[in-house]
């Protein structure tokens, strides 16, 4: 801690002063001496400990007990090491000297009041506020960083809030303490010292619409915990009761990181002397914080509960679609929840509607909510019924004209943990579908993109998905896991591969064999229909072109090779400016662990198999991963979406603590 201000001291009376323990007070011991001193000696009672500081080449060292030199060089502090047991009880005593005499020429006497005061976090990042060493008022990042971690409150732990818990200053459930992370301050001392002093618990304007404090004097009920700072309150003079030496907080977050908002936040506490005036604040002591992250979940985290809508409309029912899913999610050994159709409005699009992440502090860890911008049937339903105890929500609102194609959530993925040139991205990156550098066309608005950098530990990568009809970057790539070294590959939907193949087999005399062989009410097109379609070749050519673009980013921005990347057949063609698929989008996949649900592509049958599910057999099943092909043509993909659109999964969080990153 830093020195506080000097002590002057006086010849004709005693000079009285409170210490702090653990910080340096500078005695001023040249402003009054006596006519003629030269030197001085000066001696404490116990408890208190002295240190002369001199510069050797302009002040000489006392030989034994010989009296110090009054050189402008030589500075005296003191300091305690405990709080005092009653006023004044500890006693430093100054005697100066005439040269090369033992009689002093005068004494000053300063008598001292030790008081503990400090304020602690958890700093140490254990999941307790302990008393530290280092530098409360810095934050540093990596695994051998300090400082201490808030939690935004945005979940609902009573189930009488209306709001996010963060909404409320007044405490409605004992279990939203395990919310915010504890604070403890320190004030040990003699009571009588109380008297004529204070302890002010204050945070900076900027800070006050960011967090909450809570103090807690003990007790089970919720009139126990009184919130004392946050938007309302700048400064709250600590109620401390005789003989009180420790008082314990609570700390709330109220906002994520984003644009105008690093993230940092800092509390502090004074000790006042109110003995004068104006009242001057003689200690303070500050300890920053640093607000959690939101967090993405890549696929390649294992799947906790599979998100899907019920849909019985004009085109028909999904029910078999979700017997589908029920029978995959038993084998991946998560949890199926459907959202009724009377709660979704006819919107299946549940990938579109949020992205289900988490956050985490030392003390406590749980999953939060992104809802999207998006204003359609299930508008609603990630407040409604999906924040709740230990479940957060936050979301970001778009200004008129409002939301776009591409502020959906199936535009939003994230990458595995990747490394790239040296630099580790423990937690991966998040992708973002957006319209070609530099040229106008369709883009995620700013205040999600904002949003999601200002977040720091996920850097964002904007990619080109503007080609497409839905826009979605989740159209043409997916990751899935793999149990190599690597971890996962990367998987991109390919024109180029997909008439490769179909060449191969009219090469081997399947040309007659039909693309949507099975389906009704669809015009089959044999291989040998669509290799002489010079729209859909040219349409391919123009398709693979925006991909290999995104192939080449992708690479370079998550340090991928070709050996990472898993070509996909899949063919698209234009409607208008926009590409969609041809047939049902075998990339637009859900992953649950080993486990994938592909669309099925209704592929030529060769030998009584489909040859499109056979080529993405031969290129998955070989890293370990089990396909399951699922028909979703009526209920998705004639809407113009598939099986990634139509589901949402929640994720395991990452072991890997964020803190412990250098973004």
């Amino acid at each position: 801690m830093a020195p506080q201000t000097a002590v002057r001291l006086s010849l004709k009376k005693p000079t009285y002063a409170v210490c702090v323990v653990g910080v340096k007070m500078y005695v001023d011991i040249r402003s009054h001496v006596p006519k003629g001193a030269e030197s001085f000696r000066v001696s404490g009672s116990s408890g208190v400990e002295l240190l002369v500081v001199y510069g050797p080449a302009q002040a000489t060292e006392p030989v034994s007990k010989d009296p110090w030199p009054l050189d402008a060089n030589v500075e005296v502090t003191v300091s305690v090491n405990a709080a005092s047991k009653a006023l004044n009880d500890l006693k430093v005593k100054v005697s100066y000297f005439r040269q090369y005499e033992d009689s002093a020429l005068g004494h000053s006497v300063l008598y001292l009041t030790g008081v503990d005061i400090s304020l602690d976090v958890d700093t140490g990042r254990k999941g307790k506020a302990k008393r530290s060493h280092v530098d409360k008022k810095t934050w540093r990042w990596g695994p051998e960083g300090h400082g201490a971690v808030l939690l935004v409150n945005c979940d609902r732990d009573s189930l009488e809030s209306r709001g996010l818990d963060l909404d409320d200053s007044q405490l409605t459930s004992l279990d939203d303490l395990k919310d915010m992370s504890p604070m403890v301050l320190t004030c040990d001392g003699p009571n009588g010292l109380f008297d004529n002093h204070k302890l002010v618990l204050h945070v900076p304007f900027s800070d006050s619409k960011r967090v909450g404090v809570f103090c807690a004097r003990g007790g089970n009920s919720l009139s126990d915990y009184k919130q004392v700072l946050g938007p309302q309150h700048l400064s709250y003079e600590v109620e401390r009761q005789p003989g009180e030496q420790k008082i314990s907080f609570y700390v709330e977050g109220l906002t994520f990181p984003d644009v105008d908002f690093s993230g940092m936040v800092s509390l502090s506490v004074s000790l006042v002397d109110t003995g004068t005036l104006p009242e001057v604040p003689i200690f303070t002591d500050t300890v920053a914080f640093r607000m959690a992250p939101w967090i993405m979940t890549p696929n390649t985290q294992l799947p906790l509960e599979l998100y899907v809508c019920s849909v019985v409309d004009s085109h028909g029912s999904n029910e078999k679609f979700l017997e589908d899913m029920s029978d995959l999610v038993s084998k991946a050994n998560c949890k199926l929840i459907i959202c009724p159709s009377i709660e979704n409005r006819g919107d299946r699009w549940i990938q579109d509607e949020m992205e289900f992440g988490y956050v985490e502090a030392p003390h406590k860890s749980f999953p939060v909510v992104f809802d999207s911008p998006r204003d359609r049937g299930l508008t609603g339903f990630a407040y409604k019924r999906i924040l709740g105890p230990d479940f957060g929500y936050v979301t970001r609102k778009i200004p008129f004209p409002g939301a776009s194609g591409l502020d959906s959530f199936g535009n939003l993925d994230v990458s595995p943990p990747v490394t790239v040139g040296g630099k580790k991205y423990p937690l991966g990156r998040i992708l973002i579908g957006s319209n070609f550098p530099k040229s106008g066309g369709r883009r995620m608005a700013k205040v999600v993109r904002d949003f999601l950098k200002a977040q720091q530990v996920q850097a964002p990568v904007e990619l080109y998905s503007d080609w497409l009809f839905v826009g979605h970057v989740d159209e043409f790539l997916t990751f899935v896991p793999t149990s190599d070294q690597k971890g996962f590959r990367l998987l991109l939907a390919s024109p180029s591969v997909c008439l490769k193949l179909f060449q191969e087999k009219k090469e081997e005399g399947y040309g007659e064999a039909a693309q949507f062989d099975g389906l009704q009410h669809q015009v089959k097109r044999s291989i040998n229909e669509m290799l002489a379609d010079k729209n859909l070749q040219r349409d391919s050519l123009f398709v693979q072109k925006c991909i290999d673009w995104n192939r080449e980013v992708l690479k370079r921005e998550l340090g991928l090779t070709e050996r990472d990347i898993v070509d996909v057949p899949q063919l698209f063609h234009l409607k208008g400016l926009y590409a969609e698929a041809f047939f049902p989008n075998m990339v637009n996949m859900v992953v649950l662990g080993k486990h994938l649900g592909i669309p099925k592509p209704f592929g030529p049958i060769i030998n009584g198999r489909c040859c499109l599910e056979e080529k993405v057999r031969s290129l998955l099943e070989p890293l370990g991963l089990h396909c399951t092909f699922i028909d979703d043509y009526l209920s998705y993909h004639r809407l113009f979406g598939e099986i990634h659109c139509g589901t949402n999964v929640r994720r395991q969080p990452f072991s890997f603590k964020w803190w412990h990153m250098v973004p």
